[in-house]
C-alpha cells in the first residue's frame, strides 16, 4: 500500500527556516518523480519542486535559492529544506509521487500528473 506521510511544518517568522519530511512506504521513492506542492487558502495547488530518479531537480522560480529538495534513499524519505521564509510561503505543503516520466518532461509540475499524495503539513510564516 502506497503511503506518504509529511511532517515538519510549523509557524515561523519571516526569515526563518523549516525542514519538511515525507516518509514513503509501499514503493521506492527514488525510482519515481517525487515532488512538493503547496496550496494556500483560495489558491490553486502549485508545484514547488520536483526530483527525478537520477537526482535532477526542478524548482519553481519563487523558491529558487531558498528551498532545497533532497532524498535519503536508505530511509525512503524526501525532504524540503526551506530557508529565508516569507509570508507568501504560507500554505499547506504536500508530498506527491508520480511516474518518473513526469519529472523528465521538463515542464511545469501539475498536480494531475501525480497519483499519490500525503495528507499535508501546514507552514505558516508571520511578518
Amino acid at each position: 500500500q502506497v503511503q506518504l506521510v509529511e511532517s515538519g511544518g510549523g509557524s515561523v517568522q519571516t526569515g526563518g527556516s523549516l525542514r519538511l519530511s515525507c516518509a514513503a512506504s509501499g514503493f521506492t521513492a527514488s525510482s519515481n518523480c517525487m515532488a512538493w506542492f503547496r496550496q494556500a487558502p483560495g489558491k490553486e495547488r502549485e508545484g514547488v519542486v520536483g526530483i527525478d530518479s537520477d537526482g535532477s531537480t526542478s524548482y519553481a522560480d519563487s523558491v529558487k535559492g531558498r528551498f532545497t529538495i533532497s532524498q535519503d534513499n536508505t530511509k525512503n524519505t524526501l525532504y524540503l529544506q526551506m530557508n529565508s521564509l516569507e509570508p507568501e510561503d504560507t500554505a499547506m505543503y504536500y508530498c506527491a509521487a508520480g511516474p518518473a516520466i513526469v519529472c523528465r518532461r521538463g515542464s511545469r509540475l501539475s498536480p494531475t500528473d501525480f497519483g499519490s499524495w500525503g495528507q499535508g503539513t501546514q507552514v505558516t510564516v508571520s511578518s
